[in-house]
């Protein structure tokens, strides 16, 4: 049956099994997500106008949570989780692609690791990545997940899993969900608590990352290590 004969929420599904997944537009491609419309109108001119209201953007739409998806007219839970979920999907997929022994040689090698995982989320989260002596990484963790303005780390728990893979550098990092790369004054202590309890474990502190949406901030490109 040729696509013009089907009917419109058909069409993706049946777009992707004659002519490929790459054929899909990202409109058609939310709508087999969404699965259908409303009274209204099509799987697609939903998915149309979700992603309109987003400039087209699947990172802005990453950002909106389960009750923002759930304001389009059309959009129940089950949806917006199905949404959520495929955005996440992504996410993780994208995250996998950076080889595991890969070398730090400056911040934005560290940046590049952890920006998937900090840049688009809402609330504070404290990351590391763990390095052996030529700098090549051996693991990166979440260590903690704060509120909106905050997240502390624990220094006796970033230590450990130091020892545990047996590191000798560590670059820790943290996300502004505010979009705002300068340190404040809690950025500044937990640093420098980092930095001389590594002194004493002869674990070095390579570099702290702020890190925003778009953008992130280097303590040791800055002069503040």
């Amino acid at each position: 049956m040729a696509i013009k004969f089907l009917a419109e929420d058909d069409r993706p599904r049946e777009k992707f099994l004659l002519k490929g997944i790459n054929s899909l537009s990202d409109s058609e491609l939310l709508a087999i997500i969404l699965r259908s419309g409303s009274r209204e109108e099509t799987a697609i001119e939903l998915a149309r106008k979700i992603l309109n209201s987003v400039n087209q953007s699947w990172h802005q739409l990453s950002l909106l949570s389960i009750k923002d998806l759930m304001k389009f007219k059309g959009v129940g839970e089950v949806k917006a989780i199905a949404v959520a979920t495929a955005l996440e999907i992504g996410r993780r997929r994208a995250a996998q692609e950076i080889p595991e022994k890969s070398s730090i040689t400056c911040s934005n090698d560290g940046y590049q690791i952890l920006k998937k995982y900090l840049s688009d989320i809402r609330t504070e989260e404290f990351w590391a990545i763990f390095l052996n002596q030529n700098n090549r990484v051996l693991h990166f963790a979440q260590l903690t997940q704060g509120g909106i303005n905050q997240s502390i780390v624990d220094v006796r728990v970033l230590f450990k899993t130091a020892l545990d893979h047996f590191s000798t550098g560590i670059i820790v990092a943290h996300n502004h969900p505010s979009g705002n790369l300068k340190p404040s004054n809690e950025d500044i202590d937990i640093t420098q608590k980092i930095k001389e309890a590594g002194k004493i474990l002869n674990i070095q502190l390579l570099d702290h990352l702020i890190i925003t949406q778009n953008s992130y901030f280097s303590f040791s490109d800055d002069g503040l290590l």
